[in-house]
């Protein structure tokens, strides 16, 4: 199985530039599977229901989030809209599995592609992140429960040594583990030794001419005057930040992982 994973989708530019590139990027490439955060779509902060809906009619199978995916609160409407459906867009939209227990949302999600079983794992950070369940011991639990071979994780966290460790930990576990959250791409992509392929942050899908997606000038003046303002998305040089992975459809084991960035 080919699958292609989308680093944070931020705002108007990021959601335009993937309409614009993944039909080439799933040929190209004869993807399989999409998977995609979205924790940013809405404007830089959170996602809606009718944007999930536009970007799973895109051709993503799979979204994850993270921290900011209550920013806009209707999203708690859309995850009621799953209502038993196991395999409806609102179950295929993902928060933190290891968030407080009885919030909305969940953050695993099973399926098939092209009679292939998958899983799709989100999880959060501690460090530096608001409080959670520990995702070390947290993916334990979740591992003896998933069925699948192939188990995707999106570890959305800050740090660049708790997310190190992750993959380690669950390296020859997970068929991937690649982080997001700091919008930043690392160039450390590789398949561990027992067969995870691991990048610490796959980067964000938005405006490079920015700070982290946001106009850059309403960052430098909070740095200057320490002063709360009003964040805006950026518009200028936009990129598609993702990665590739295939791997075995019967051990879930990776073969080779590429970091992709796209103008």
């Amino acid at each position: 199985m080919k699958i292609l994973f989308i680093g944070d989708i931020f705002g108007r530019p990021g959601r335009t530039i993937v309409k614009d590139r993944l039909p080439e990027l799933r040929k190209q490439h004869a993807v399989d599977l999409v998977i995609a955060n979205c924790e940013n779509a809405a404007a830089g902060f959170g996602i809606t229901p009718s944007l999930a809906e536009e970007l799973f009619d895109l051709g993503i199978d799979v979204m994850t989030t993270g921290n900011h995916v209550w920013d806009k609160r209707e999203i708690i409407e859309y995850f009621q809209m799953a209502d038993g459906n196991p395999h409806s867009p609102a179950r295929r939209l993902l928060r933190p599995a290891n968030f407080s227990q009885g919030l909305p949302g969940w953050g695993v999600y099973e399926g098939q592609k092209n009679g292939v079983a998958y899983a799709v794992v989100n999880l959060q950070g501690r460090v530096f992140m608001g409080s959670c369940d520990d995702p070390f011991r947290y993916a334990d639990r979740l591992l003896e429960q998933i069925q699948s071979k192939i188990v995707f994780v999106d570890f959305h966290a800050e740090p660049s040594s708790e997310k190190v460790a992750f993959g380690w930990y669950l390296d020859g576990r997970a068929t991937a583990v690649v982080g997001t959250h700091t919008h930043i791409p690392t160039a450390d992509e590789t398949v561990l030794p027992k067969g995870t392929a691991y990048i610490t942050d796959v980067g964000m899908t938005g405006p490079y001419d920015s700070v982290i997606g946001v106009k850059k000038e309403l960052v430098i003046e909070r740095f200057l005057s320490g002063m709360p303002a009003r964040f805006e998305a950026a518009n200028g040089d936009v990129r598609l930040c993702g990665v590739l992975v295939e791997c075995d459809d019967q051990t879930g084991r990776a073969s080779r992982v590429e970091r992709l960035m796209l103008r």
